[in-house]
């Protein structure tokens, strides 16, 4: 992204937009950082779930000066460990790495098409296990929701977050994410055959 293809950022920007412009901003400034948390489940739920803080860990060495920098080009300003936009309701933060789900370290982010840049963050099935570290250790019912949204929105790997699932001690928590997940499958298919049936196709028309 140049400088010419620069989103504008204000109020009707959304979170996806802004994160795409935080990251190219990283990029820009030879930062390498991964997208994770509430920000990606919001970019692979579609907007369903709504988050309004952006965490981007930086995986490389980086001063306080240099994020300051990165960020100052779009117009955030750093408040503590929090970076804001007066034109925004979303804020920035560096929380602590390394990059984990759990007891995992062997994150392998993914570099996502969100406009017309490239985002370097969680693949949708990190994101997903990310949610269900919640729902498993906090007993988190919401981020449950979020994960069965993501894994409706997304190709996810069920596999790979069942051996994680068993790792970390929560094969039963896991068997109730499956089952929740084939209930909502189940009812997305039913709503599907009804909205057919309800509007058949018409010869011109699909």
């Amino acid at each position: 992204m140049t400088a010419r293809t620069r989103v504008k950022l204000d109020e009707r920007t959304r979170l996806p937009a802004v994160a795409a412009a935080v990251g190219a901003a990283l990029t820009r400034h030879r930062i390498r950082a991964v997208l994770t948390g509430g920000a990606c489940a919001t970019i692979y739920t579609r907007g369903q779930y709504q988050s309004h803080d952006m965490d981007f860990i930086v995986v490389r060495t980086t001063t306080q000066a240099q994020l300051d920098t990165a960020l100052a080009s779009i117009g955030f300003v750093r408040t503590r460990d929090r970076y804001i936009h007066p034109g925004l309701p979303f804020y920035v933060e560096f929380p602590r790495g390394p990059v984990a789900i759990g007891d995992d370290y062997r994150i392998r982010p993914v570099r996502r098409r969100v406009g017309s840049t490239q985002v370097l963050m969680l693949s949708a099935t990190d994101s997903c296990r990310d949610r269900l570290a919640a729902f498993y250790h906090w007993n988190d019912r919401q981020s449950l929701d979020v994960a069965l949204g993501i894994a409706l929105a997304q190709r996810v790997s069920v596999a790979v977050i069942r051996r994680w699932s068993v790792a970390e001690g929560f094969s039963e928590r896991f068997e109730e994410f499956l089952d929740e997940l084939r209930r909502a499958r189940g009812r997305r298919r039913v709503s599907a055959r009804v909205s057919a049936t309800r509007w058949p196709r018409r010869r011109g028309f699909v």
